[in-house]
C-alpha cells in the first residue's frame, strides 16, 4: 500500500516508520508540515494513497479515490470536523483515526498540574517573601486547598477527560462531565443539553477540554460563563477559539471567576497588551499540554500500532469516524 506522510520527523521516529511499515510505499511531500496547526499543501502523489499519516490537506482527500484510511497526527481535529467531510468519509467508507492516545497522558498531567498550582496557590505563593504570622502568610496559608470534596465538571469527555479523573481519584473530588449525547460508558456522571446550566453552578472546577468546531466556537460566551459558581476557577486545554475571551477577562475581572488557567488561545500567543496577559488571576502557557519527551516518536509508534490493526483487518483505535 501507499502511505502518503506530511509529518516533519527527527531520524529516529523515521526509522521507527520505515520498519514498522516495510513491505509498504511511503510517499513523502516535499514540504512536510512543520505543526499540526499548519495547513498542508497539496502534492501530486496524494492521489495514489490508500493511507495518509499527518494533516492532510482536505482538497487532496477529495480528489484520492484509493484512499482507505486516514490517521492524523494531533488529539484534535477541527479541520476535518464538518458537515462535508464527515459526508464524505461516510460515503467513500474512509476510516479517520486521531492521536488522541498518545496525548492523553500529558496533557491530563498538565490539567492536574494547574488545579495543583491552583489549591496550592502557587502563582502568588512563589512572588510572596512575607515573614511567618504576617497577614499575607496567614491568607496564603487559609486559602490553600487539598481539592477533597471539591467538584470537577470536565467538558469534552474523552480519553484525555477520562485520564484526568483518574489521576484525581486519590483528591477525593466529585466529578461530573458534560457531552452532548451520554454514550453510556463513563465512569462519572454525565450532563447533557439543558442540564449544564446547574452543573456549571455546582462546579468549584469547570475543565474545558471541547473541541473546536461550529457547534463549539465561543461555546463558552458571557452567558455561560456567568452561569458557573461564583468564586469558581476556569482551565481550557481544549481550543482557545471556543471561548469568548472578552467576556472570559470580564469574569475574572468582576471576580465571577476566581481565576483562568489557560493552555490554549485564540490566536497563539495572544497579542502584546491583550487584557488577558495584564489579569493577575489568569495564568497562561503556549499550548504546552500534550507536550512530552520523543513526542515525534511516541506518535509514529501510534500510528504504526494501528496500521498493524488496519492490516490485520482488526478495530482501529481512537476512531473518530
Amino acid at each position: 500500500m501507499n502511505i502518503f506522510v506530511d509529518l516533519e520527523m527527527p531520524v529516529a521516529a523515521l526509522e521507527i516508520l520505515r520498519a514498522g511499515t516495510s513491505g509498504h510505499q511511503l510517499l513523502f511531500p516535499k514540504t512536510p508540515t512543520a505543526s499540526v496547526l499548519a495547513k498542508a499543501e497539496p502534492d501530486p502523489q496524494f492521489a495514489s494513497a490508500e493511507i495518509a499519516f499527518g494533516q492532510p490537506d482536505l482538497s487532496s482527500i477529495a480528489n484520492a479515490p484509493r484512499l482507505q484510511w486516514i490517521h492524523v497526527s494531533s488529539s484534535g481535529y477541527t479541520r476535518y470536523d464538518t458537515a462535508e467531510f464527515r459526508a464524505l468519509a461516510a460515503e467513500r467508507k474512509i476510516a479517520f483515526t486521531n492521536s488522541a492516545g498518545v496525548y492523553q497522558e500529558a496533557c491530563a498531567v498538565h490539567a492536574m498540574s494547574f488545579m495543583l498550582a491552583q489549591a496550592r496557590n502557587l502563582p502568588a505563593a512563589l512572588s510572596a517573601r512575607v515573614a511567618n504570622a504576617t497577614p499575607v502568610w496567614n491568607q496564603l496559608r487559609s486559602t490553600s486547598s487539598t481539592l477533597r470534596g471539591e467538584t470537577v465538571l470536565i467538558l469534552g469527555y474523552g480519553s484525555i477527560g477520562r485520564r484526568l479523573v483518574e489521576l484525581l481519584q486519590p483528591f477525593g473530588m466529585n466529578y461530573l462531565a458534560y457531552r452532548r449525547t451520554a454514550r453510556g460508558d463513563e465512569n462519572i456522571p454525565v450532563v447533557t443539553g439543558n442540564q449544564l446550566a446547574d452543573a456549571l453552578h455546582r462546579a468549584d472546577h469547570v475543565v474545558n477540554i471541547l473541541p473546536e468546531s461550529v457547534a463549539t466556537k465561543n461555546f463558552f460566551d458571557a452567558a455561560r460563563l456567568a452561569a458557573i459558581k461564583p468564586g469558581a476557577v476556569f482551565y481550557n486545554i481544549g481550543r482557545g477559539a471556543t471561548v469568548d475571551q472578552d467576556a472570559l477577562a470580564g469574569a475574572l475581572r468582576s471576580g465571577q471567576l476566581k481565576s483562568a488557567w489557560l493552555d490554549v488561545t485564540e490566536p497563539e500567543p495572544l497579542p502584546d497588551g491583550h487584557p488577558l496577559y495584564l489579569l493577575p488571576n489568569c495564568h497562561i502557557t503556549p499550548h504546552l499540554a500534550g507536550g512530552q519527551p520523543r513526542e515525534a516518536e511516541a506518535l509514529v509508534r501510534h500510528f504504526v500500532g494501528n496500521f498493524q490493526r488496519f492490516v490485520r483487518h482488526e478495530p482501529l483505535l481512537d476512531r473518530v469516524m
